[in-house]
Order: C-alpha cells, then sequence, then structure tokens
C-alpha cells in the first residue's frame, strides 16, 4: 500500500485521482475509481446542467468529486453550487484564476484542488486557499500550457515546502502507468492527477473507435494546437492554452493554418462534428495525451488503478538496492 499525505488527508486507499475530463469522465467513471481506492471526478466541462445532473445520479452513493473549466463556470456559476449540493469528495478547478470560486468551495468544507501550469499560476492557487495544488505538465491531454512535468512538479514542490507546506501536490501529465506513479512521488508530489489512461477505461464516455485508434497510438502521434478548437467552434479559450490531441487528416491539414481555417470555418465544423459522432479518428482527433503510447488496452477502472499502484509498489520496494554504500 502507498501512503502518501494525499491518502491520509482524502481518505484514500490509493493516490491516484481521475482527471475530470470534460463530458468523457461521467459518473460511472467517477464512481468506479472511487470504489477501486482512488478519488474519482466528473468532468464539468463547458458547462452542461442537464448532464452535470445525471452524472452525479450515474455515480450513487460513492464519494466523488467533480472539475470545471474555471473561466467558462463564470458563464454559469449556478453548476458550481449544483456540484457543491452533491457533498463532493473536492472541487477541481483549472483554467483561470480560481478566486471568484474559491471561498464557496472553501466555506462548504469542500476540498479546493486548483490544476495549474506555471510557478505563477501555483502561487496564486496557494494565495486563494487551495489545499492541493495539481502541475500539469504540457505532456497532458487536452488543454495545457508549455512546461514539462518532469521539471514543474518538483519546482512547485519546492515553492510549497517555503511557502505552505501543508498544502499538498500531485502531478499531471504523462502518468499512465506505476512508472509515472512512482516517479511522480519521488519529485515531491503527493499523488498524481490521471486523464488519459482513464479516458481509455471500460466506463469512459468514450467512442469505442476513438478508443480503438489510441491504443495502437505512440506519443509521437499527438500534438499541442488550436486547430481543434477551431473545428469544433470553440472560440474563447484564452490566449495562452492550446490542446493536446491525436493527430488527424483535420491537424495534419490545418494545423499552423489557423487563419484560414477560420475562413472555412462553416464547411470544416460540419465535417468535423459528423466524424467525431461517428467515432472516426482519421478527421476528427481523440484528446488524449503523449502518454497515449503507453496505453495499449481498454479494461475496467479499478483494474487500472490497481495495476498501476502494484507496479509503483514493486518500483518502490526496489528503490534500497539502488543505493551501494
Amino acid at each position: 500500500m502507498l501512503r502518501t499525505r494525499l491518502t491520509e488527508r482524502l481518505k484514500l486507499e490509493h493516490p491516484v485521482i481521475s482527471a475530470p475530463m470534460g463530458f468523457a469522465s461521467g459518473g460511472k467513471l467517477a464512481a468506479a475509481v472511487s470504489a477501486a481506492g482512488g478519488l474519482g471526478l466528473i468532468g464539468g466541462g463547458y458547462g452542461n446542467e442537464a448532464w452535470l445532473r445525471e452524472q452525479f445520479a450515474a455515480a450513487g452513493n460513492q464519494h466523488i468529486g467533480c472539475g470545471f473549466i474555471t473561466w467558462s463556470l463564470h458563464k454559469q456559476p449556478h453548476l458550481l453550487d449544483i456540484a457543491l449540493d452533491h457533498a463532493p469528495g473536492a472541487m477541481f478547478l483549472s483554467f483561470g484564476d480560481p478566486a471568484p470560486f474559491a471561498e464557496r468551495v472553501k466555506r462548504a468544507g469542500v476540498p479546493l484542488i486548483c490544476q495549474v501550469q506555471t510557478l505563477k499560476d501555483a502561487r496564486r492557487a496557494i494565495e486563494v486557499g487551495a489545499d492541493i495544488v495539481v502541475a500539469q505538465g504540457a505532456e497532458a491531454g487536452g488543454h495545457g500550457e508549455k512546461r514539462a512535468t518532469f521539471t514543474l512538479v518538483p519546482e512547485i514542490a519546492d515553492l510549497i515546502a517555503v511557502q505552505s507546506p501543508d498544502v499538498l501536490l500531485c502531478a499531471a501529465g504523462g502518468v499512465a502507468d506505476g512508472r509515472g506513479l512512482a516517479s511522480a512521488l519521488v519529485l515531491g508530489a503527493d499523488g498524481v492527477v490521471m486523464g488519459s489512461r482513464f479516458w481509455a477505461s471500460a466506463e469512459a464516455l468514450v467512442h469505442a473507435n476513438f478508443q480503438k485508434a489510441a491504443v495502437s497510438a505512440t506519443g509521437d502521434d499527438t500534438l499541442r494546437s488550436k486547430t481543434i478548437d477551431l473545428v469544433r467552434g470553440i472560440n474563447d479559450w484564452p490566449g495562452r492554452y492550446n490542446i493536446r490531441t491525436m493527430r488527424s487528416e483535420t491537424t495534419d491539414r490545418w494545423h499552423g493554418r489557423e487563419d484560414e481555417l477560420r475562413a472555412a470555418a462553416k464547411t470544416e465544423m460540419e465535417r468535423y462534428a459528423e466524424a467525431a459522432a461517428a467515432g472516426d479518428a482519421t478527421i476528427a482527433s481523440p484528446l488524449i495525451g503523449e502518454a497515449v503510447g503507453l496505453i495499449h488496452d481498454v479494461r475496467p477502472a479499478a483494474k487500472i488503478l490497481t495495476d498501476i499502484v502494484r507496479e509503483a509498489e514493486t518500483i518502490l520496494q526496489k528503490a534500497p538496492a539502488w543505493v551501494v554504500r
């Protein structure tokens, strides 16, 4: 068993949180992760009240949490109250200043998780009272920035140690097996937030064709771009962020030609929407990180979690033998 400050603070068996991937992390996935000893999070995405209520219902009585895209939550702030009404195990905010929502989360007695992509963001998260800071490296699937997990995590760990030692730290981006979990703990994290590996789980709300395409891909088959947001008609992301997806005909054609894509947006959006609905990964790009190259099958979330923890335990148990005196 891996015991860390995260398992003790949140009363978990394993130091693993499933990422709140928008509309992929539903109640069934969140419940499966929590039931297996981690903390599962529903991905509130851009905000859909009916969907959010359905997913909390789908989670049943499992103790789960919820995450939102912070800048989008400003458009529908009542969604935070809906989530808080379910007494979540944690609230996860990313991509924007968490300050406008932090007090409400803290007042409800719910742990506040703030995902950050820079040291400046980490300082702000600590300032507004985050209980857990998630250092997200650029390897992650979906939206993010430029810093790499391997350097961002220990840098933020050092910041926390000096400024606010009681704040916990999780690593995100590129963690998809026991090696990643063990590495994160060595780098100074108290646990990990995993997205891509749970995206390729039996419970994820992901088209089976996309999952099939992912398990045969490598990290080389992904890229960070703004192309997929444009063809999905999502134009209000702050300029500092872009999105990592698998490559497709769409990214091959339009990456680096975003101005031309905007001119052809109507036709391309219709084509892309049809492909996404059909699970056509040649045209529609699955939202997954560089860790896709470490994913070779689709399994139940509980099996994924226990296997990763067992592998990390084995690695860490070997560590004393590496030190020769």
